[in-house]
């Protein structure tokens, strides 16, 4: 059996699966007479695979428990996928590199701290939503021509999430 434990994540110990969505150390621009402030380009939507479109859409994520049996991974070959949450909250993320199967020797869990957003890569393999409560997140990801869901079952390993 193999047990991982979430550390906290890092924009340089997630870099190979992708990007964090915050303003940390962003400077803004002023916009609307100074009643708002943008954080301008703070990541890349790559949809352009076959022709992909972005697409914005909410999911209604349910609190996990844990320990959490891992039992599966996900990847999308053709695009990569951010995750926002809607509420000032922290999530999990479990992570594997790029490959044909996910290698359990090189998987990863991450905590994501409040205020702060991922976007996965194009082809990482990854676990479906984890939210330690019941909330919403905002999704951006690709709509289009292709198969841009691989789906691997772990038949032989054991794997455990604890928080």
């Amino acid at each position: 059996m193999k047990i991982i434990r979430p550390i906290k994540i890092t924009k340089k110990k997630f870099s190979k699966f992708g990007d964090l969505i915050d303003t940390t150390k962003k400077t803004p621009i002023n916009i609307n007479n100074g009643y708002a402030k943008r954080f301008h380009d703070l990541i890349k939507i790559d949809t352009s695979k076959k022709k992909g479109n972005p697409i914005i859409s909410i999911f209604k994520a349910k609190k996990r428990s844990f320990p959490m049996i891992i039992d599966m991974m996900e990847k999308h070959p053709l695009g990569s996928q951010a995750f926002i949450p809607m509420e000032d909250a922290k999530f999990l993320v479990f992570v594997a590199p790029k490959g044909n199967k996910p290698n359990i020797d090189k998987i990863k869990s991450f905590i994501v701290p409040k205020q702060t957003g991922i976007n996965y890569k194009a082809g990482i393999w990854h676990f479906p939503l984890i939210s330690i409560k019941n909330m919403n997140f905002l999704i951006i990801d690709r709509k289009g021509k292709g198969n841009n869901l691989v789906i691997y079952k772990f038949k032989k390993d054991k794997i455990v999430l604890k928080k």
